[in-house]
């Protein structure tokens, strides 16, 4: 994944970091690609579309 894609703002390869999510009191972490310049993250929308709404559909069912 490093140096595949470049941040938009800064012009720099993405590298992949740890980023944590917070929904409803509850968090999850992932690895994204970011920015080392300015802390930008892309999220692919398979994590948007799958991952988050299996994580949100957990959450609302408790």
């Amino acid at each position: 994944m490093d140096g595949h894609w470049l941040c938009r703002k800064c012009g720099q390869p993405l590298k992949l970091q740890k980023a944590v999510f917070e929904y409803l009191g509850h968090s999850f972490s992932h690895e994204l690609p970011t920015c080392p310049t300015c802390g930008k993250s892309m999220i692919s929308s398979e994590l948007a579309e799958n991952k988050m709404a299996e994580v949100e559909a957990t959450l609302e069912d408790k």
